[in-house]
C-alpha cells in the first residue's frame, strides 16, 4: 500500500506527465499552424509547476517516497522551479522560430518538452540508483528527438546521431558505474550507500573504480573536459530553439545528479573524486576560454562558453570538503547552485536573442550577423551586451557574483592549492571576456550588411526585456537568491 507522503513526494511529476499526455492528444484537433492550443497549455502547465514546486520549497521539508526511491527536499524543489521557468521561458522565446521552419506539423515539440522535464524531475528528486537512470534515459531520449525535429535540415539529424552516439557511451559508463558502487555496497539507495561506505565495510577498490565511471559519465552531462567533444556540434547543428532547450534547464539536472551521487551518496570518498572534478575544471576553463576565441559561428561560441562555466561548478563541488571536514560544504554547494542558476538565465537571454534575429530562411547564427545591431535595434542590442558582460563576470551583473561566490569558496579553505585554482580561474575569465566583449564591439561598432525589421511577438519582447533585467537586478542584490540556494544546500546536507 502506497502511503499518502509518497504521492506528495511526486505531485509535480503527476501533474506534468498527465499534462504533457493530455497535450499530445488535445494537439490532434488543433489544426491551427500556430498550434496555440498545445502552447498555452503548456505555458499553463509550467507556470502551475513553477508555483507548486515553489510552495513546497517554502515549506521547507524533505518527503521521501515509494520506500526511499524519491526525495522531495527544498533542493529539489527549487531546482524544480527553475526547470520549470527555464522551460516556460523557452517556449515563448521559440514560439516563432519553431512555426517558421515547419517543426509544429506534428505537435511533438511542446509535448516532447515537457518529457524532457519529466526526466529532469525524475533526475532532481532520485535518491535511488534506478530512479536515477530511468530521468536520465527519459531525458537523454526527448533530447535525441528534439534534436532531430527538423526533419529537412541535414545537420539537424547529423547533430543527433553525434549526440545519440556519445550520449549512449556516456550512458553506459554511468550505469557499469553505478553497477559497480551497487555491487560494492549491496544498495541501490543513495543513502545506504553513504552509510555503507562511512562504515568501511565495502571494498575500497571496487568503490573507487565504480566512481571513477560515475564521474565520467556526470562528466558528459556537465559538458565537461574530457567528454565535451558533443557540445559544439550539437549546440550548431540543433534547431537554435532545441539548442536553448538543451544549454538551460538540462544544466541544473547535471548539477543535480552530481549532488546526489557525489555529495549524498559518496561524500566520504570525497578525497578520491575531488582530484578527478579538480582536472576536468582545469581542462574545462582552459580549452572552453581559449577555443571559444577562435570561433565565428556564435552557438559554437556559446557551446565553448558553456563548457568552461561549468568548469567553475565544478570548482564550487570540488571545494566543499577540506581532508574530512564538512563545515565549508553549505556554502560551497550553495555557490555551485547559485552559479547553475545564474548561467541559465544568462543562457536563455543570449539565445533569445539568436532566435530573434533569426527568420525564414535565415539563422543568424554568425557573430557577423550582430553587425550593428544597436543602430536598428537599440534595446535589443543593450539585452544583449548585459548577457556578454554577465557571462563575461563583469560587476554589476549576476554572473560578477556567481564567479565571486565560486572564487570564495575556493579561498575559504585555505589550502594553496584551491587558492592557485581560484588565480586559474580569474586569468580564464580575462581570456573569456575577449570573445564576450567582441560580440558586443560587433553589435555597437561594425556596420550592418543589411538592414531588415524584427517582428517580435508581445510575449517574447516582454519576456525578453524582464529576463535581461533579471541579469542586472540580481546582480545589484544578490543575497536572496545566495541565500535561498545556501539553505537549500544545508538542508539538503542535514538530511
Amino acid at each position: 500500500m502506497i502511503d499518502r507522503l509518497s504521492w506528495i513526494a511526486i505531485y509535480p511529476e503527476i501533474v506534468l506527465l498527465v499534462m504533457a499526455c493530455a497535450i499530445l492528444l488535445l494537439d490532434l484537433f488543433d489544426k491551427r499552424p500556430g498550434r496555440l492550443l498545445a502552447y498555452y497549455l503548456s505555458l499553463l502547465t509550467l507556470l502551475v509547476l513553477a508555483l507548486l514546486t515553489a510552495s513546497y520549497a517554502v515549506g521547507g521539508q524533505t518527503v521521501y517516497g515509494f520506500g526511499g526511491m524519491v526525495v522531495s527536499d527544498v533542493m529539489a524543489n527549487w531546482l524544480k522551479c527553475f526547470s520549470a521557468l527555464a522551460l516556460l521561458v523557452t517556449f515563448i522565446y521559440g514560439r516563432t522560430y519553431v512555426l517558421d521552419r515547419d517543426m509544429l506539423r506534428g505537435g511533438e515539440w511542446y509535448a516532447l518538452g515537457l518529457l524532457l522535464l519529466l526526466g529532469i524531475f525524475i533526475i532532481i528528486s532520485a535518491n535511488n540508483f534506478l530512479t536515477i537512470y530511468l530521468g536520465l534515459e527519459l531525458l537523454s531520449l526527448a533530447s535525441y528527438t528534439l534534436v532531430a525535429l527538423w526533419r529537412h535540415q541535414v545537420r539537424s539529424t547529423e547533430a543527433a546521431m553525434k549526440y545519440f552516439v556519445l550520449g549512449a557511451m556516456a550512458s553506459g559508463f554511468l550505469l557499469y558505474g553505478l553497477s559497480m558502487l551497487y555491487g560494492a555496497t549491496g544498495t541501490l539507495n543513495i543513502g545506504e550507500v553513504f552509510h555503507a561506505v562511512q562504515s568501511g565495510a565495502a571494498d575500497t577498490r571496487v568503490l573507487i573504480l565504480g566512481t571513477v565511471f560515475v564521474v565520467s559519465g556526470l562528466a558528459f552531462k556537465l559538458s565537461s573536459v574530457p567528454f565535451h567533444m558533443w557540445v559544439p556540434d550539437v549546440y550548431d547543428g540543433a534547431p537554435t530553439a532545441v539548442t536553448l532547450l538543451l544549454g538551460a534547464a538540462p544544466e541544473l539536472a547535471g548539477f543535480a545528479l552530481a549532488v546526489r551521487l557525489l555529495v549524498e551518496g559518496l561524500l566520504p570518498l570525497a578525497l578520491d573524486w575531488q582530484p578527478m572534478l579538480g582536472i576536468m575544471a582545469v581542462g574545462s576553463l582552459l580549452l572552453g576560454n581559449v577555443v571559444a576565441i577562435a570561433q565565428t559561428n556564435i552557438k559554437r561560441m556559446l557551446a565553448y562558453s558553456a563548457i568552461s562555466h561549468m568548469g567553475f561548478v565544478l570548482l564550487g563541488l570540488m571545494s566543499g570538503v577540506v581532508g574530512s571536514d564538512t563545515t565549508l560544504a553549505a556554502n560551497a554547494y550553495g555557490s555551485a547552485m547559485f552559479y547553475v542558476v545564474a548561467y541559465v538565465l544568462a543562457t536563455l537571454v543570449s539565445f533569445g536573442i539568436v532566435m530573434l534575429l533569426a527568420r525564414e530562411g535565415f539563422e543568424s547564427d554568425q557573430i557577423a550577423d550582430f553587425a550593428g545591431l544597436n543602430k536598428h535595434h537599440p534595446l535589443y542590442a543593450g539585452i544583449m551586451a548585459i548577457c556578454m558582460l554577465s557571462l563575461t563576470g563583469f560587476p554589476p551583473f549576476i554572473g560578477f557574483q556567481a564567479k565571486l561566490a565560486i572564487l570564495q569558496a575556493l579561498v575559504n579553505t585555505g589550502l594553496p592549492m584551491y587558492i592557485g585554482l581560484a588565480v586559474f580561474a580569474v586569468v580564464m575569465s580575462l581570456v573569456g571576456a575577449f570573445y564576450y566583449i567582441r560580440v558586443i564591439k560587433v553589435m555597437y561598432f561594425d556596420e550592418p550588411a543589411s538592414t531588415f525589421s524584427i517582428n517580435v511577438p508581445l510575449d517574447m519582447r516582454g519576456v525578453l526585456s524582464l529576463n535581461g533585467l533579471a541579469l542586472l537586478v540580481l546582480g545589484l542584490v544578490p543575497g536572496g537568491l545566495m541565500a535561498l540556494c545556501a539553505r537549500a544546500a544545508a538542508q539538503m546536507l542535514a538530511t
